[in-house]
């Protein structure tokens, strides 16, 4: 069966997609923002000022963000900008920081989703047992959403993407009620509120409704989520952040003078939000508008658990984590982290309270620290840039993002200067508690096997692993084939596949004939060399008929050596040669010499083994079939599937055997993983299969073989142990054992440690 793709296909569906966080935060910023300029007594003079600012800071980072989106297109959004500009220690940084705001997340969310219930339940704000009811809401709806998101991606997918179409519908409706009723109004600037006597109070105002900022890097992560090549992908997830903070600043502008005219800022039953849905929209528009508040808030703690779950199979993949804690259950999810995330909420609102706003400074803070990370990774980039190629466009993008890198390092220690002793002061406790948590971890559990590191890497962040990304755009061709012959009709039979490559590639057909001269009989040796080359001029006389390019080579020596120093010259893209045991080639073949050569020898093979049917001896290219182990050197293979493919428009199955790991979810990573690869071979226009084989790895790619079909079975000399077993097998026993056993051609690639 085909891969289907599941990625996403524009900017409208990717801002469904991910911009549920971002689109919830007109709910519940404006209510902590209008009790501390109210409760100032300077409202009138900072209300305009601060709303005017976050704006001009969401411009600002939007704007940045297209940069980061251009540059990171695997997905790993600013988190990988960081780690090419800062090394390693922004990647721990950012891991710990998102393991904190994904709980974080989780709070704010639910004890949102209570606040908007209590507006239509007063009773809620009554006690039982010592608690507030409300309390015993959050806790439910905590279990609730652990439970649901227990039971696997699909059950909180279905209601995700229409709770936050909904809600921009709701926003939307919000913005129109208010420009028919009232006009378009913005915020009057008032500057006194820069004043000395007014600026904190703006600033303080200006870093709560930052909180509107808190999912804008979920855009930059969904770069590898879009369907086309990297500009257009990058320029889709552009567009959906646009369609996504565009709404929420437009809320900020034309919603928010309504909001500041209508609210009762000193009724603490109702959130100035709903009180200003009641007196905008008709009946029973605000009811349902609650509904749809309700639905997204419950959408937004369910990615947040998501998100835990996944990060949690990265790392312990990567040993970070013990075992049982990225334990699968039977949905094939990670149940504990989430229950662990549900009873750190629980544990939150029992002893803080439900109200978002002892959690939303918390919440943006750790925000700012990544954001602020991002934006002077992209400084020092465009610095560097800049100083090779000064143009106008690039000194004002390098203006424009030190003017990003300062607001949101600002907004950082406003945040934190504010909140310190409120819960601040907990990141610089957390952060490195978890830094050195994962320190102890990983030295008890040891490094992971490059496997099982890779596929929790490439499930972790949703991107192909860097080498397969790349491989996948690196051309390759075979202008050049050198054919060793051995005098014999077997060796003969390289000579169809040569032709069929050289008619593809207006290639020159290169023959080779080895002669092994014994050092006391030089008339002898002299005689054969003769005889070589006039079998080597009769086999290029039928070639020259044939209208193809050719050339003779006739050496002394060995044939291992001497093939291996003619591969290796420089001047041979492939070597074509049959093994059979009427051939003398046979024996050098799989030698010990020659599995030597094969990893000194930078061409591939296309390996031929005859046997009593037709298709062992050729190959027209059409159905390959492509082992994978999830190893960074089987990924060697894929420049030469990308070419073959795209010039004989083949068939790719992409198969792997889930052996050799004492991870119990490893089938689950190697199907994901192959997924993943075929999508971007699909991509590229390349039909492509994946297929997972239960059985030992020889056996399985055998069988696959001939139920399949396959004309030509391509893979790498080495397998799950990397280039680092070089020293210890020298072919490896799988490869050995496919080439001995195969029904058909062998497309082989030398391991390479580059």
């Amino acid at each position: 069966m085909a891969h289907v793709s599941h990625k996403l296909s524009g900017a409208i569906e990717g801002a469904l997609a991910g911009g549920g966080d971002p689109a919830t935060s007109p709910l519940y910023v404006f209510g902590p923002f209008l009790r501390l300029i109210f409760a100032a007594g300077v409202a009138s003079v900072v209300f305009g000022a601060a709303v005017w600012l976050a704006v001009f800071t969401v411009i600002m980072v939007s704007a940045m963000y297209r940069l980061v989106m251009i540059w990171v297109t695997d997905g790993s959004g600013g988190s990988g900008l960081s780690e090419n500009e800062f090394g390693s220690w922004a990647v721990i940084v950012n891991a710990s920081i998102t393991v904190i705001e994904y709980t974080l997340t989780f709070l704010v969310s639910i004890a949102a989703l209570v606040t908007f219930m209590a507006d239509r339940f007063p009773v809620l704000s009554m006690s039982f047992m010592g608690l507030p009811l409300r309390t015993f809401v959050a806790v439910a709806c905590c279990l609730v959403v652990g439970f649901a998101v227990n039971l696997g991606p699909k059950v909180s997918a279905r209601v995700f993407g229409p709770a936050t179409a909904a809600i921009l519908l709701l926003l939307w409706a919000m913005i129109v009620a208010t420009i028919y009723k009232y006009g378009l109004r913005l915020p009057p600037l008032d500057w006194a509120a820069f004043a000395s006597n007014n600026l904190h109070v703006t600033l303080g105002g200006y870093a709560r409704i930052l909180a509107l900022m808190t999912g804008i890097e979920i855009f930059a992560n969904l770069v590898a989520a879009y369907q086309g090549p990297a500009r257009e992908r990058s320029r889709k997830a552009f567009l959906s952040l646009l369609i996504i903070m565009g709404t929420t600043s437009l809320t900020m502008l034309i919603v928010g003078p309504a909001i500041y005219d209508l609210a009762d800022v000193a009724n603490s039953e109702v959130s100035v939000f709903t009180q200003t849905m009641d007196k905008l929209l008709p009946a029973p528009l605000p009811y349902i508008g609650t509904l749809i508040g309700i639905a997204v808030l419950l959408s937004a703690a369910a990615a947040s658990a998501q998100g835990i779950q996944n990060l949690s199979l990265g790392l312990r993949h990567r040993h970070y984590i013990p075992p049982w804690l990225g334990q699968r259950n039977k949905y094939d999810v990670a149940a504990n982290p989430v229950w662990l995330e549900v009873g750190v909420c629980v544990v939150c609102f029992v002893a803080f309270g439900t109200s978002e706003e002892t959690y939303l400074a918390l919440y943006a803070a750790g925000v700012f620290v990544l954001l602020s990370l991002t934006a002077w990774a992209t400084v020092k980039r465009l610095t560097r840039e800049t100083r090779q190629k000064v143009t106008a466009a690039g000194l004002a993008a390098l203006l424009g993002t030190a003017i990003a890198a300062l607001l949101s390092s600002g907004a950082t220690f406003i945040i934190f200067e504010e909140r310190f002793t409120e819960g601040a002061w907990l990141y610089l406790v957390i952060i490195p508690t978890f830094c050195f948590a994962f320190w102890i971890i990983r030295r008890r559990l040891g490094p992971p096997r490059s496997i099982d590191n890779r596929l929790g890497l490439t499930l972790a962040s949703s991107i192909l692993p860097p080498r397969v990304g790349d491989a996948l755009y690196t051309g390759v061709g075979y202008e050049d084939i050198l054919v060793p012959l051995d005098q014999t009709p077997a060796a003969e039979l390289a000579l169809a596949q040569a032709q069929t490559l050289a008619r593809n590639y207006t290639g020159t057909i290169h023959l080779l004939a080895v002669v092994s001269e014994a050092p006391s009989d030089v008339d002898t040796g002299t005689a054969r060399s003769q005889g070589a080359t006039e079998y080597l001029e009769d086999v290029a006389e039928d070639l020259s008929a044939g209208g193809y390019h050719w050339d003779l080579l006739v050496r002394d020596g060995t044939p291992s050596d001497v093939i291996g120093q003619v591969a290796a010259a420089g001047n041979v893209d492939i070597v074509i040669l049959t093994t059979h045991s009427h051939s003398r080639l046979s024996r050098w073949v799989l030698s010990h010499v020659t599995r030597d050569v094969i990893h000194k020898t930078t061409p591939p093979l296309l390996l031929i083994r005859p046997t009593d049917k037709w298709f062992s001896t050729r190959t027209r290219f059409q159905r390959l079939l492509v082992p994978l182990d999830g190893s960074e050197t089987a990924e060697q293979i894929f420049p030469h599937v990308r070419e073959i493919a795209l010039k004989f428009r083949s068939q790719v199955t992409l198969m792997s055997v889930p052996e050799g790991s004492e991870s119990d979810d490893h089938a689950g990573n190697l199907k994901a993983y192959l997924d993943r690869i075929a999508a971007s071979l699909e991509e590229r226009g390349i039909p492509t299969n994946t297929l997972l084989a239960e059985a030992a790895p020889v056996q399985g790619i055998l069988r696959a073989s001939e139920e399949l079909r396959s004309d030509l079975i391509m893979l790498v000399s080495h397998g799950q142990g990397g280039v680092e077993r070089i020293n210890r097998v020298k072919l490896g026993s799988v490869v050995e054992d496919v080439i001995e056993r195969s029904p058909c051609p062998v497309f082989m690639v030398s391991a390479s440690s580059g």
